[in-house]
Protein backbone atom coordinates (compact mmCIF):
# COMPACT_ATOMS: atom_id res chain seq x y z
CA UNK A 1 0.00 0.00 0.00
CA UNK A 2 1.42 3.35 -0.73
CA UNK A 3 2.49 5.74 1.53
CA UNK A 4 2.28 9.99 1.50
CA UNK A 5 4.57 12.11 3.71
CA UNK A 6 2.84 15.05 5.40
CA UNK A 7 4.60 18.29 6.31
CA UNK A 8 3.49 20.76 8.33
CA UNK A 9 5.16 24.23 7.33
CA UNK A 10 4.65 28.28 8.14
CA UNK A 11 2.59 29.94 5.43
CA UNK A 12 5.80 31.97 4.15
CA UNK A 13 7.91 32.38 1.07
CA UNK A 14 10.27 29.68 1.18
CA UNK A 15 9.46 27.16 2.22
CA UNK A 16 8.43 24.88 0.02
CA UNK A 17 12.00 25.43 -2.00
CA UNK A 18 13.63 24.24 1.65
CA UNK A 19 11.46 21.00 1.11
CA UNK A 20 11.93 20.69 -2.40
CA UNK A 21 15.60 21.88 -2.06
CA UNK A 22 16.09 18.50 0.73
CA UNK A 23 14.21 15.98 -1.41
CA UNK A 24 16.41 17.10 -4.56
CA UNK A 25 19.67 17.23 -2.92
CA UNK A 26 19.06 13.33 -1.91
CA UNK A 27 17.55 12.40 -5.21
CA UNK A 28 13.94 12.01 -4.12
CA UNK A 29 11.64 12.18 -6.55
CA UNK A 30 8.17 13.86 -5.81
CA UNK A 31 5.17 11.91 -8.20
CA UNK A 32 2.23 14.33 -6.63
CA UNK A 33 2.12 17.14 -4.04
CA UNK A 34 -0.94 19.11 -2.65
CA UNK A 35 -0.77 22.11 -0.23
CA UNK A 36 -3.79 22.94 2.03
CA UNK A 37 -3.66 26.30 3.28
CA UNK A 38 -5.17 26.96 7.17
CA UNK A 39 -3.99 30.67 7.57
CA UNK A 40 -0.51 30.75 9.14
CA UNK A 41 0.41 26.88 8.83
CA UNK A 42 0.02 24.56 5.92
CA UNK A 43 0.49 20.99 5.38
CA UNK A 44 2.27 20.19 2.43
CA UNK A 45 1.30 16.28 1.49
CA UNK A 46 3.47 14.23 -0.90
CA UNK A 47 3.88 11.43 -2.62
CA UNK A 48 7.13 10.47 -3.43
CA UNK A 49 9.59 7.64 -4.37
CA UNK A 50 11.18 7.06 -0.87
CA UNK A 51 8.45 8.16 1.73
CA UNK A 52 10.35 6.48 5.20
CA UNK A 53 13.78 8.20 3.80
CA UNK A 54 11.68 11.40 2.90
CA UNK A 55 10.35 11.71 6.40
CA UNK A 56 13.57 11.30 8.34
CA UNK A 57 15.08 13.83 6.00
CA UNK A 58 12.81 16.75 6.95
CA UNK A 59 12.44 15.61 10.47
CA UNK A 60 16.51 15.86 10.77
CA UNK A 61 16.01 18.98 9.06
CA UNK A 62 14.00 20.01 12.11
CA UNK A 63 10.47 20.08 9.90
CA UNK A 64 7.68 18.04 11.42
CA UNK A 65 6.61 15.10 8.88
CA UNK A 66 4.46 12.36 9.42
CA UNK A 67 3.99 9.00 6.72
CA UNK A 68 0.68 7.85 6.46
CA UNK A 69 -0.81 4.87 4.37
CA UNK A 70 -3.42 5.85 1.73
CA UNK A 71 -5.22 4.04 -1.02
CA UNK A 72 -4.60 4.40 -4.54
CA UNK A 73 -6.48 3.98 -7.38
CA UNK A 74 -6.54 4.17 -11.11
CA UNK A 75 -10.33 5.35 -12.39
CA UNK A 76 -11.38 5.81 -15.90
CA UNK A 77 -10.61 9.25 -17.31
CA UNK A 78 -14.47 10.01 -18.17
CA UNK A 79 -17.25 11.82 -16.09
CA UNK A 80 -18.82 9.84 -13.74
CA UNK A 81 -15.62 8.02 -13.14
CA UNK A 82 -14.94 8.92 -9.48
CA UNK A 83 -18.97 8.58 -8.91
CA UNK A 84 -18.14 5.08 -8.85
CA UNK A 85 -15.47 5.41 -5.82
CA UNK A 86 -18.09 7.15 -4.18
CA UNK A 87 -20.89 4.96 -4.31
CA UNK A 88 -18.81 1.99 -3.32
CA UNK A 89 -17.54 3.82 0.05
CA UNK A 90 -20.39 5.57 1.05
CA UNK A 91 -22.56 2.01 0.80
CA UNK A 92 -19.84 1.08 3.86
CA UNK A 93 -20.11 4.15 5.63
CA UNK A 94 -16.11 4.87 4.62
CA UNK A 95 -15.71 8.59 4.86
CA UNK A 96 -12.77 9.92 3.04
CA UNK A 97 -10.76 12.33 4.99
CA UNK A 98 -8.81 13.54 2.21
CA UNK A 99 -8.00 13.00 -1.20
CA UNK A 100 -6.89 14.01 -4.78
CA UNK A 101 -6.13 12.69 -8.00
CA UNK A 102 -4.50 13.08 -11.20
CA UNK A 103 -4.31 12.25 -14.96
CA UNK A 104 -2.20 9.60 -16.51
CA UNK A 105 -3.90 9.75 -19.67
CA UNK A 106 -6.23 12.39 -21.17
CA UNK A 107 -9.46 10.30 -21.69
CA UNK A 108 -8.22 7.05 -20.27
CA UNK A 109 -7.00 6.99 -16.83
CA UNK A 110 -6.95 9.08 -13.99
CA UNK A 111 -5.27 7.94 -10.62
CA UNK A 112 -7.33 8.56 -7.68
CA UNK A 113 -5.16 8.73 -3.97
CA UNK A 114 -7.41 8.84 -0.86
CA UNK A 115 -6.60 8.85 2.94
CA UNK A 116 -8.93 7.05 5.09
CA UNK A 117 -9.22 5.48 8.89
CA UNK A 118 -9.14 2.37 7.77
CA UNK A 119 -7.31 2.01 4.54
CA UNK A 120 -7.17 -1.88 4.56
CA UNK A 121 -11.16 -2.18 4.59
CA UNK A 122 -11.27 0.38 2.25
CA UNK A 123 -8.17 -1.28 -0.27
CA UNK A 124 -10.55 -4.34 0.70
CA UNK A 125 -13.79 -3.40 -0.49
CA UNK A 126 -12.70 -1.32 -3.51
CA UNK A 127 -10.47 -4.36 -4.51
CA UNK A 128 -13.57 -6.44 -4.09
CA UNK A 129 -15.48 -4.27 -6.80
CA UNK A 130 -13.17 -5.04 -9.60
CA UNK A 131 -11.40 -1.38 -8.81
CA UNK A 132 -7.54 -1.37 -9.56
CA UNK A 133 -5.84 -0.10 -6.65
CA UNK A 134 -2.09 0.71 -6.95
CA UNK A 135 1.08 -0.32 -4.74
CA UNK A 136 4.19 1.30 -4.11
CA UNK A 137 5.91 0.58 -7.11
CA UNK A 138 2.73 1.10 -9.18
CA UNK A 139 2.37 4.18 -7.99
CA UNK A 140 6.18 5.88 -7.20
CA UNK A 141 7.23 5.40 -10.82
CA UNK A 142 4.71 5.87 -13.14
Amino acid sequence: MPHQVAVFLENKPGKLERVTGLLAGAGINIRAITIADSGDFGVLKLLVDKPAITCNILAQNGLVATVRRVVAMKIPDKPGGLLNIARILTRQKINIDDAYGFVLKSGETAVFVIQVKDPDTAADLLKAEGIQLLGDNDLYFL
